[in-house]
């Protein structure tokens, strides 16, 4: 059965795509979400393929036109995808299933895999979130704390941050003065509340402003506000981003989705072979669903052809001994980096914010750790969960007034991008890939993660959180 967090979570991004009907999948462990009713298909012969497979399998193929995605007019679709329908998602049971059956056979022909569902991409704290803000206690200091160092602007580090966009009171910490980019828009509903996940781009940024000072960090409000796109945008708002500014030398990518096989995302193909003939490191997360599957972008990091420009990264549980219960793991995550309980700017600097939980604390950890994570501590009641655990009461409210506490694999990432940017800095390394390699390679230290050591990376300004283990019954 899937997490109840998973299914709350369905709710609320379907609420933020109300003309895109969702599933939930595979059945057995709903690790991720996809457009009823449409797979994809990259441009061209393999297009018309699956369109021809399509019609000869299905009775009814009124209206299943395909959608050149990106397309305008003569113009070339750079995303170099085809968007088909299967079937009305309005009429009975949703036919993706059945669809990509039928194609597997000429999928062997072809020796490739020529379709795919029409993923939901989402930042590694949506649709599996490690937990929710929590306010910073008034005196704390940024964990990590701001190393040493000074910003020079001829040598700085350039970082491309693809999330949900600054807040607007994000200039008034001051790790962010050269932080740019977009504005998160709508922070707050009609009531004045904190939306869900606003200040996700701005907390990132934070982390690696104080972990690498020497850099020049751009925002991009790529994602929604949910922190959800479609994977057919998904490929052309990266290009996008990328586009704006340049490639940079290191985008830090806290955004994913499982469920997409052994060979990737057919949306981000294009993306990604543009990739790979750049100087840019992509460094992205493993996800929080406390799974062996693997999560894509972060997964490219374990095929070949992308190995040396993909750094996939998993969280860390407060003291660093060990991975967070919700990180995802495995031999596609290259390295592990404390990501919980981690402490940056959100949001409330001039004016607190009141925020409300929209997920129940657990009584017992939802992925069945030993410890006390974030699934059960600080206590609070949720407005999506529909067995609210704890106090029965109304859900609990909080207020913001600049730092905050979070935790998933979202944080963990900027992390290592930023001690890539820091070794880049410290051996005046300009090529990134050479720089994160080298990282690597010189590691000495390890995390235990299900039973197996795994590099770890901790920024000697960052300190440890103490972690409860409940004592054994005799």
């Amino acid at each position: 059965m899937a997490p109840q967090r998973f299914h709350e979570q369905f709710d609320h991004i379907q609420r933020s795509m109300p003309d895109i009907p969702l599933a939930m999948g595979p059945e057995d462990s709903a690790e991720f979400l996809y457009e009823k009713g449409v797979v994809l298909a990259r441009d061209g012969e393999e297009a018309r393929l699956v369109e021809d497979t399509v019609r000869s399998h299905f009775t009814d193929t009124r209206g299943l036109l395909p959608d050149h995605v990106g397309r305008t007019g003569p113009q070339t679709n750079r995303a170099g995808i085809t968007r088909i329908r299967v079937a009305d998602p309005a009429h009975g049971e949703d036919v993706v299933p059945h669809a990509l059956s039928a194609l597997r056979e000429a999928e062997g022909r072809q020796g490739r895999r020529l379709v795919s569902r029409n993923h939901v991409v989402h930042i590694a704290v949506n649709a599996c979130p490690g937990d929710e803000p929590v306010p910073a206690p008034r005196g704390e200091r940024a964990n990590p704390a701001p190393a040493k160092g000074r910003y020079h602007a001829r040598t700085a580090v350039d970082v491309l941050v693809v999330d949900t966009g600054l807040v607007h009171d994000h200039a008034s910490y001051p790790l962010l003065a050269h932080t740019s980019g977009d504005p998160q828009t709508s922070e707050t509903g009609t009531d004045g509340v904190l939306r869900q996940y606003v200040g996700h781009g701005t907390f990132i940024a934070g982390i690696l402003a104080a972990v690498a000072p020497n850099t020049d960090i751009t925002v991009r409000g790529t994602l929604s506000d949910a922190g959800a796109v479609l994977e057919s945008e998904f490929g052309a708002k990266l290009l996008e981003a990328v586009d704006e500014g340049g490639w940079p030398d290191i985008i830090s990518l806290s955004a994913g989705t499982a469920g997409a096989g052994a060979q990737g995302l057919i949306g981000l193909d294009a993306f990604m072979r543009e990739l790979r003939e750049q100087r840019t490191l992509l460094v992205a997360a493993a996800g929080n669903n406390a799974s062996d599957s693997p999560f894509w972008p972060a997964a490219y990091a374990a095929l070949p052809e992308y190995e040396d420009c993909v750094l996939s990264v998993g969280a860390l549980r407060g003291d660093g001994e060990s991975a967070a219960c919700f990180s995802n793991h495995g031999p596609w995550v290259r390295v592990h980096a404390p990501g919980e309980r981690l402490t940056s700017a959100l949001t409330g600097f001039g004016t607190p914010v009141p925020y409300v939980y929209q997920h129940s604390t657990y009584d017992t950890c939802r992925y069945g750790c030993d410890y006390s994570c974030t699934c059960q501590y600080p206590r609070h009641t949720g407005v999506l969960s529909e067995e609210r655990e704890g106090t029965a009461g109304k859900p609990d409210q909080v207020m913001f007034d600049g730092l905050a506490q979070w935790s998933g694999t979202s944080f963990a990432t900027p992390v290592v991008a930023a001690l890539v940017a820091a070794h880049m800095t410290a051996h005046r390394e300009r090529d990134p890939r050479a720089a994160g390699a080298r990282l690597l390679a010189s590691l000495t230290q390890s995390a235990d993660v299900h039973g197996t050591r795994a590099p770890a990376l901790r920024p000697p300004t960052w300190r440890p959180v103490p972690v409860v283990i409940p004592a054994q019954p005799a």
